[in-house]
């Protein structure tokens, strides 16, 4: 299979060697800039860092690094975030 190593890696990394330290920095990293861009009505680059949050999160839930209050706060920011990228992509 072509893609079989990268599966196995990334699982692997994804499952094992996450730091849930680093991705707590990162997400908190990554949404600050997506409000930044946001406010500067620079949607697309917003978006992407929007989407950076949303991939921190699963690799955090995907480590079972979160307790359910803290998943579901998570979730309303990154939610609010990819709203905010709509609402301004629509004008």
């Amino acid at each position: 299979d072509l893609r079989h190593k990268s599966e196995v890696e990334f699982s692997r990394y994804n499952f094992e060697e996450v730091k849930p330290s680093i991705q707590f920095q990162l997400f908190g990293v990554y949404e600050e800039e997506a409000k930044k861009l946001l406010q500067k009505g620079l949607v697309l680059p917003a978006y992407d860092y929007t989407l950076k949050c949303s991939h921190t999160f699963n690799l955090l839930d995907a480590r079972g690094a979160l307790g359910v209050s803290e998943r579901e706060r998570l979730i309303k920011r990154v939610r609010r975030l990819a709203n905010k990228c709509a609402k301004l992509w629509l004008g």
